[in-house]
């Protein structure tokens, strides 16, 4: 008996198709468009198909990504299902993949994948994706891994993995640590497996978490504008280590004492942020200031880590002891 693999499709590139009256690709096909191109695929797994929306990753918000947790953890809580193939937008499918490995509440596989070209491209890359992801979802040595992201053949942390060129077919890759394993033909080889994962039982998120990059004479009123209109939560993308102007220190301290966590991500791709240098803005003096460090964590995923812990009365309070255990 084959197992059963849920796909659950929500748009994106690999939906789109070029569209004459408008003069643009946009998001139109439906699950059974996309498993269409792949005759044959029954063979694989037994497949049910969930068209939960249709629309373009980049308009996606904090409220829509809870909400395709909610459905991802409602449809493995089924005794007949092994696992769910999440189809969407290639843009941040990183952070709604992050979000769902946060929210998860099973061992069972929940894999994301999209394509770099639409639907009716010469050479689409979503059919090998969504072949690739539905072994994986089926797969037992998937079990426990979380939420991964299935593409061009590499099966990735959601935690680790991140966009890394706007059109190649390789855009994911997780940097430091590389891909958990790979899809090779019939074949799901892991290679490694996350440590660094803890889940959530939260039902509505805090969207008033707002994440911050820095630059070359950054101007820190915009930090003074976020308080007073209510954040919740801060991440802010320094330099390097997670250093910044003299003038952030004095508004990291102000939001502390107002309440609002402060947390310090790097703006570097690689690399783990560390509070070592003073000056006035360094991370040390940051840090003296009330900030959390975000470790190795990139910044939207450091947003989507607060706005979870901020949503839930036994986290709101150990915001930095759960970064330092899932952020080292």
């Amino acid at each position: 008996m084959k197992p059963k693999v849920v796909l659950i499709a929500t748009g994106g590139t690999i939906a789109s198709r070029y569209d004459p009256a408008l003069g643009r690709a946009v998001a139109s096909q439906k699950a059974e468009d996309l498993l269409a191109m792949l005759p044959g695929i029954g063979e694989v797994a037994e497949l049910e198909i969930d068209d939960f929306a249709t629309v373009p990753s980049f308009d996606a918000s904090l409220a829509f990504g809870a909400k395709l947790t909610r459905r991802i953890n409602e449809t493995l809580a089924r005794e007949d299902v092994a696992g769910v193939v999440v189809t969407q937008g290639t843009d941040t499918m990183e952070e709604t993949s992050y979000l769902a490995d946060l929210l998860l509440q099973t061992d069972k596989p929940a894999v994301f994948t999209g394509a770099q070209r639409t639907h009716d491209d010469p050479q689409p890359d979503g059919p090998g994706n969504i072949l690739d992801s539905i072994r994986t979802a089926a797969a037992p040595e998937a079990r426990g891994l979380g939420a991964v992201v299935c593409f061009n053949g590499q099966i990735h942390a959601a935690r680790d993995v991140t966009k890394v060129h706007s059109s190649a077919v390789q855009t994911f890759q997780s940097y430091d640590y590389g891909a958990l394993g790979q899809v090779d033909g019939a074949a799901v080889i892991i290679h490694r497996r996350p440590v660094l994962r803890q889940s959530f039982a939260v039902q509505d998120l805090e969207a008033k978490v707002h994440l911050v990059r820095l630059s070359l004479g950054f101007d820190c009123s915009l930090i003074d504008a976020l308080l007073e209109t209510g954040a919740a939560g801060l991440v802010i993308e320094a330099f390097g280590r997670g250093n910044g102007p003299s003038c952030l220190t004095e508004r990291v301290r102000r939001a502390v004492a107002m309440g609002v966590p402060v947390v310090i991500a790097s703006r570097c791709p690689v690399g783990r942020t560390q509070p070592i240098y003073g000056g006035g803005g360094g991370g040390r003096d940051l840090e003296d200031a009330g900030a959390i460090f975000a470790g190795d964590l990139k910044g939207p995923k450091a947003r989507l880590l607060l706005a979870v812990l901020l949503s839930h009365r036994d986290t709101r309070g150990r915001i930095a002891e759960l970064f330092r255990a899932l952020s080292p």
